[in-house]
């Protein structure tokens, strides 16, 4: 089975903040701004990988999740982190532009297991929301 992470919904208390945030502090290019900000589409996302977004979704919107999903109490079902792996120049880019933007990284750790076996440094930070970002590099 070929399988691949085609999105995730972060909800969010101000989608054009947040979009701010993952753009400008995290260095994801947006999907869909333009047509959010005028109001053609319901929320932002922004691009992880050619095959992944992140969906940044108002708080109003769990009003229908339950309806939509069919799984009762979804809406804002809790998520402990969801981590980025990058390359180790843009980790230390990232970490500059957490700097410049007063983002605390919460904390780190090192050898931490992921999906592409033993990362030699991981951080955390959240995101406006207080969504837990962790990203890492691999060697």
């Amino acid at each position: 089975m070929d399988v691949r992470l085609d999105h995730l919904v972060c909800w969010v208390s101000d989608p054009l903040a947040s979009l701010h945030f993952y753009e400008q502090v995290i260095g994801l290019p947006g999907v869909r701004a333009d047509e959010f900000r005028d109001g053609k589409a319901p929320f932002p996302s922004v691009r992880i990988s050619p095959g992944t977004i992140i969906d940044l979704m108002a708080f109003e919107a769990m009003r229908g999740v339950d309806e939509g999903t069919g799984v009762k109490g979804s809406a804002g079902h809790p998520v402990n982190h969801f981590c980025l792996a990058v390359s180790k120049e843009e980790f230390d880019e990232l970490k500059r532009r957490l700097k410049q933007h007063d983002v605390e990284i919460t904390g780190d750790s090192t050898n931490s297991f992921g999906a592409r076996g033993i990362a030699p440094e991981t951080i955390y930070f959240p995101d406006p929301d207080g969504n837990v970002i962790e990203v890492r590099w691999y060697e």
